[in-house]
């Protein structure tokens, strides 16, 4: 799932609490959240928790998780 759709499924103030879950601002995931930033690589596993699996790491880095996850690519 898209971060962007995750987020209009969440009730407010989901976003503050998982930027405190993840030790981030709150202002860097709005923008991962809109897509005007890449999520750092250090960070998706990290959100893929936070989401219990519903935005994975391959939601999250569609150009280029293959390359740094590969064990993903036989699932």
């Amino acid at each position: 799932m898209k971060f962007i759709d995750y987020a209009k499924t969440q009730q407010r103030g989901w976003q503050t609490k998982m930027a405190n879950d993840i030790g981030v601002k709150n202002a860097d995931l709005f923008y991962w959240v809109k897509g005007k930033r890449p999520v750092p690589i250090h960070h998706c596993v990290k959100i893929e928790r936070a989401t219990n699996g519903e935005v994975t790491r391959k939601d999250l880095r569609p150009d280029d998780w293959h390359e740094i996850w590969p064990e993903l690519a036989d699932k």
